[in-house]
């Protein structure tokens, strides 16, 4: 008597040969995010360990400071009274390089191949976050190679994101992209988790391994890359996304459908992907200025600019915040700021759900962004009065903080990016999230700057500085949120006209 099939042989089966390679990529693209993020992370949780209070520290015996110094365990440069400026200052040589760099990606993103580009970016800046992290090993204490270092890596990191988010739409269409890339998109969080938990184990001792470690995980991540990834669907014979429709039709009803995608007729992104390569025109790379004509490329991008200004300040701020406000340890302060992108992963999710429910991405952004004024305000007056408290506050002002910044740089972008005026432009994604993050890492940059700025005056002005641009970021989304009020109310009333008859 045969036994029955397997279980674990069964659900293999359940799923297509098109779900695994789709599944693969998906994971895979994850994963590629995850380490780029995780590599950005260590100095934020390293800054308690550059510049601390050592007068409850025992003093090694062949130690040359003076009996009356406090920072002689502190790392030169930053053992100076300006140390939060050159810590800002070492941030900011990342961001400003990450800003510009960013906007450079796109026009190369569309004109390489995205598994050479990717595994290159990787491998680059496995090497710069390790080579940071050496500066420990050679006993540098030049403010310049930390500077010059990060530059580098902000440089080679703009490989990242506009690559991922073009590879995941070529293989997904919009119809449940919100949730898709809300679950997909917490890469960031995760990567964020990950850094701040590799580097807390070395933080008090040997901190160069804070850096090394995530460096060479990720280089090891480039080289597994330019192995597996598959840009396109047809490169391996799987079915493109099938939601597509001619250019006078809506992209956004999935039950859309157009002519052949090979008929001749022009068609959108999923559709144009149809077609085989050898039979495919391929269009024309879009240029800057027909990018930002897309309808709410501009005001996504300004509304990212300060969203992501408030996500950076506490990507790069949030552990020294606790260690100075809540007295933690390096290591408690870096373990605990991880909450805040627990809370991030629970916001892209919920953000990315809510947004396909309603088809109000604007309106999803703009509540979400709301909320979280009030919220950063209560963290920073009753977050640290008790372990409890500073937990809740935290995973929640992260869900508010970074909900509508994952969901912007995902499925906003990606929408725009196979926005029906492009006719199956696919090679205008690339650009346009190049253009969006592009922009928000204008804020990015300019956040922790003024939090090192402004955080010797007291951190309360620091969380004043984060309300004000949150509140920002909400008033330029106010005309696509009217819009999409608007087209509720149309739909409303053509429903209750059909019941009528």
């Amino acid at each position: 008597m045969r036994s029955s099939l397997a279980p674990g042989v069964w659900l293999l089966r359940a799923f297509s040969r098109d779900s695994w390679f789709r599944g693969s990529i998906l994971l895979l693209t994850f994963l590629i995010y995850t380490c780029y993020h995780m590599s950005r992370k260590p100095i934020s949780v390293v800054k308690s360990r550059l510049h601390q209070n050592c007068s409850e520290l025992i003093r090694p015996s062949n130690d040359t400071h003076s009996i009356n110094d406090t920072t002689w365990c502190s790392w030169a440069p930053f053992d100076q009274d300006n140390y939060k400026e050159l810590l800002g200052a070492v941030d900011n040589a990342f961001l400003v390089a990450y800003a510009i760099g960013m906007f450079i990606s796109g026009i190369f993103g569309e004109r390489l191949p995205l598994r050479y580009y990717l595994a290159a970016g990787m491998l680059l800046s496995g090497l710069f976050t390790s080579l940071f992290g050496l500066g420990y090993f050679w006993n540098i204490h030049m403010l310049w190679y930390f500077v010059l270092i990060q530059i580098c890596n902000g440089l080679v990191q703009t490989t990242g994101w506009p690559s991922v988010v073009t590879c995941v739409g070529n293989w997904f269409g919009k119809g449940k992209r919100g949730l898709i890339m809300g679950i997909w998109n917490s890469h960031t969080s995760v990567g964020n988790i990950l850094g701040s938990l590799i580097a807390g184990v070395w933080v008090n001792g040997q901190w160069g391994l804070s850096f090394v470690v995530p460096g060479a995980i990720t280089a090891a991540m480039g080289i597994f890359t330019f192995l597996f990834l598959i840009e396109y669907p047809e490169d391996v014979d799987c079915t493109p996304p099938q939601h597509h429709g001619t250019p006078g039709e809506s992209q956004d009803n999935p039950e859309d459908s157009g002519t052949g995608p090979c008929s001749g007729k022009e068609s959108s992104l999923e559709s144009t992907a149809q077609c085989p390569k050898e039979t495919r025109a391929k269009p024309a790379a879009i240029n800057f200025i027909g990018a930002l004509r897309i309808p709410g490329v501009i005001e996504f991008s300004l509304c990212l600019l300060f969203a992501k200004l408030v996500s950076y300040t506490f990507l790069y701020w949030l552990p020294l915040y606790i260690f100075n406000v809540a007295h933690f340890s390096a290591k408690e302060a870096g373990d605990l700021s991880t909450l805040f992108d627990v809370g991030g992963i629970i916001g892209g999710i919920l953000a990315g759900l809510v947004s396909d429910y309603t088809s109000g991405r604007a309106t999803t952004c703009c509540v979400m962004l709301a909320v979280a004024a009030p919220m950063m305000f209560l963290y920073n007056h009753i977050g640290q009065k008790g372990v409890t408290s500073s937990i809740v506050m935290l995973i929640v002002c992260g869900a508010l903080v970074n909900g509508p910044y994952g969901l912007i740089t995902t499925a906003v972008s990606a929408d725009l990016g196979t926005h029906k005026s492009l006719k199956g432009n696919a090679k205008a994604l690339s650009t346009v999230t190049a253009i969006i993050d592009g922009t928000g890492s204008i804020g990015a940059a300019v956040g922790p700057l003024l939090a090192g700025l402004i955080s010797p005056t007291g951190w309360n002005n620091v969380f004043y500085m984060l309300i004000v641009a949150d509140i920002l970021a909400c008033l330029f989304l106010c005309r696509l949120v009217y819009k999409e009020i608007l087209a509720w109310k149309a739909l409303l009333s053509s429903s209750q006209s059909y019941k009528e008859m």
